[in-house]
């Protein structure tokens, strides 16, 4: 890289840095992931104050320092003006922001993943102020998306199980299916309780061949050697999943949408209960959490957005 070099990115991420200075993560489509300083963007007349703002994208000039980079021009090519009016908006748009700053790469490309978080910012910004739980689904959505980018996106279309085909039975009593993340997504509730049922009797058959083993032995001298002293086990048996919910038949059916390139016209946006896309929220993020390795701590001002203007209940 030369001394000098010119990208296209979206900040991501804003820092004070010295008196008037800004520090500014941006995720470029050339050099993927990269901080440098934007000198002077806090002083009041600055040219770079409203170009180093969260979620405006430009086209930068930038030279190399020593240990910092510093933006010596930018051009805004592109913001979302309607994400900071509106509080939700704002919330997804931060946590979509920290799922990207926990995939994307530094010096490498990263042209989908740009492209993507704009698309997905872009329908945010567009949910109809009439409507504004959509937020909730639009985010849903776009987490979906980009877990799929990374390539660990979670199967409800087949029981992970069983790899049967996954039907949301609306006229069901009860709920069929449930989620689990060590899994890697849904599985039929039978099937679970099916592998449970068969790892418990195992368990009780080698507990009683165990017994079988050692009677007729009066003390720990008398043991065979093999009885007291740890060897490597191994199991051929299937591990039986940790299920982290259960799922009725719309949060199934919410899951399964998730998979479409746009879900705006969908169904699935329009004429669903809120309260399902919150529960469908609250799984995806678990499931994020635990491949990404870390929290997302945006994800605790949906949770109040939601319960203080909107009366809904958040599952943990």
């Amino acid at each position: 890289m030369s001394k000098t070099y010119k990208a296209t990115g979206i900040n991501l991420k804003t820092q004070v840095f010295g008196e008037s200075d800004r520090l500014v993560t941006i995720l470029t489509k050339e050099y993927g992931l990269l901080t440098a300083i934007a000198p002077g963007a806090r002083k009041h007349n600055s040219s770079l104050g409203g170009r180093s703002a969260m979620f405006v994208v430009n086209e930068v000039l930038i030279a190399k320092g020593r240990s910092l980079d510093k933006i010596t021009q930018a051009n805004t090519v592109k913001s979302y003006p309607g994400l900071a009016k509106d509080l939700g908006k704002l919330a997804a748009s931060q946590y979509l922001a920290e799922i990207v700053l926990s995939q994307a790469l530094s010096e490498n490309p990263q042209e989908e993943l740009y492209e993507l978080l704009n698309e997905h910012l872009s329908r945010l910004e567009n949910v109809s102020s009439k409507n504004p739980l959509q937020v909730v689904a639009f985010l849903c959505h776009a987490v979906f998306q980009f877990m799929a980018l990374a390539g660990f996106a979670p199967q409800v279309d087949a029981c992970c199980l069983t790899q049967r085909p996954l039907i949301a039975d609306f006229g069901a009593a009860r709920n069929q299916v449930g989620f689990s993340i060590n899994a890697g997504g849904a599985i039929y509730l039978d099937a679970w309780e099916k592998l449970r049922s068969s790892q418990n009797l195992l368990k009780q058959e080698e507990e009683k061949s165990t017994a079988r083993e050692v009677e007729g032995y009066t003390s720990p001298q008398q043991l065979p050697h093999d009885t007291y002293e740890t060897y490597e086990t191994i199991h051929h048996s299937q591990e039986l999943p940790t299920l982290s919910r259960r799922l009725n038949a719309t949060e199934l059916f919410l899951f399964q949408q998730l998979s479409q390139l746009d879900i705006s016209n969908s169904d699935a946006v329009g004429n669903t209960q809120d309260q399902s896309w919150l529960s469908v929220e609250q799984v995806l993020r678990q499931y994020a959490q635990y491949h990404l390795g870390r929290s997302i701590r945006s994800a605790a001002l949906i949770d109040s957005f939601f319960a203080a203007n909107y009366d809904t209940t958040v599952f943990q």
